[in-house]
């Protein structure tokens, strides 16, 4: 089969396509022919060697955190009914097929693409977690940031923040994102490439700022979204790319009472949790009360492509690779 390996840290040059053998499903797994493979912008800086305390990579490997596809074949101990359903799988994903043991293989929904199962695979995920720091039980709609609203993760934290009565402000850079985040249901959108932009979300929101602040952008942007939460109110950060997580002096936030945190501290989530959310996730969906904005597909052999627009932000929207 073919696959995409990261040969040495580097630019988009290290990623070379190769013929590999063909994987085999061992007891307990099953054997994924990808329709999609997901792409997220963690994928580039790992490629340039970042976060090794947190990612523990070491080339050649196969980057990627899976896709979507059908179940090709099972090992031993596996139900033969699995052959032929519609899945996500996690795994090495810029490939033609994963290997998987079944934890790591959640069933699509009937209804739902294959492509966009793929991108809600790793983005749904994030977005529903963050979302979930969302103020409950407060007066009224709570004013709610999000700051690379156009990404993978972004334009689904939109989404679910809307459907769940939020009142969302967007935050991205040019009109085609801005653009997007209005039609996913953001009420206000603002250009945070434009001087005084977190002046303008605070006037937006009535003059104290938002309730919530969804920092997916890092470095001092990210520090600059901080500014738009009111006191008492939190922020969540889970974005680096600007390369590096925002730093938040601690004083100033006891100080303000914002509750400050950083989804990415502590690793990836438990695998437990993972399968859940991204159930739920699938299953939104499905029902249609979300649906992945696919802004770029490349065939996997271009993988380099895709790395190149994202990092100059050219995507508008989730990139996958197919197969």
């Amino acid at each position: 089969m073919r696959a995409i390996e990261v040969r040495e840290f580097g630019g988009p040059e290290v990623l070379v396509a190769r013929e590999v053998p063909d994987p085999v499903a061992g007891p307990g797994q099953v054997v994924v022919r990808l329709v999609a493979a997901d792409v997220i912008f963690l994928d580039t800086l790992l490629r340039g060697g970042w976060g090794g305390e947190i990612f523990p990579l070491r080339p050649p490997y196969v980057p990627g955190t899976g896709g979507a596809g059908r179940v090709e074949s099972v090992g031993s101990g596996v139900d033969p009914a699995w052959a032929g359903r519609p899945v996500v799988v996690h795994g090495p994903g810029y490939a033609e097929r994963v290997v998987g043991d079944l934890g790591d293989v959640v069933p699509v929904p009937d209804g739902l693409d294959l492509t966009q199962a793929a991108a809600l695979m790793t983005d749904g995920v994030t977005a529903l977690r963050l979302t979930q720091h969302a103020p409950a039980g407060t007066d009224g709609a709570p004013w709610v940031l999000v700051a690379a609203a156009a990404g993978g993760a972004g334009s689904l934290a939109v989404q679910i923040l809307r459907d769940a009565g939020a009142r969302v402000v967007a935050a991205a850079r040019g009109e085609a994102k801005l653009a997007l985040a209005r039609e996913l249901g953001a009420e206000v959108a603002v250009d945070y490439s434009e001087p005084g932009w977190a002046e303008r979300v605070r006037a937006a929101t009535g003059g104290p700022g938002v309730a919530l602040a969804l920092d997916g952008a890092g470095g001092a942007l990210g520090a600059e979204v901080f500014e738009t939460v009111a006191d008492g109110g939190r922020f969540v950060t889970y974005g680096t790319a600007s390369g590096q997580f925002t730093e938040i002096d601690p004083r100033v936030a006891e100080q303000r009472r914002i509750e400050v945190i950083n989804e990415l501290a502590g690793g990836p989530p438990a695998p437990e949790l993972v399968r859940s959310l991204l159930e739920q996730v699938l299953k939104l969906a499905a029902a249609g009360r979300i649906r992945p904005a696919i802004g770029a597909t490349f065939p996997l052999s271009d993988a380099a492509a895709a790395h190149v627009s994202l990092a100059e932000r050219a995507t508008v929207g989730k990139s996958l690779l197919l197969t």
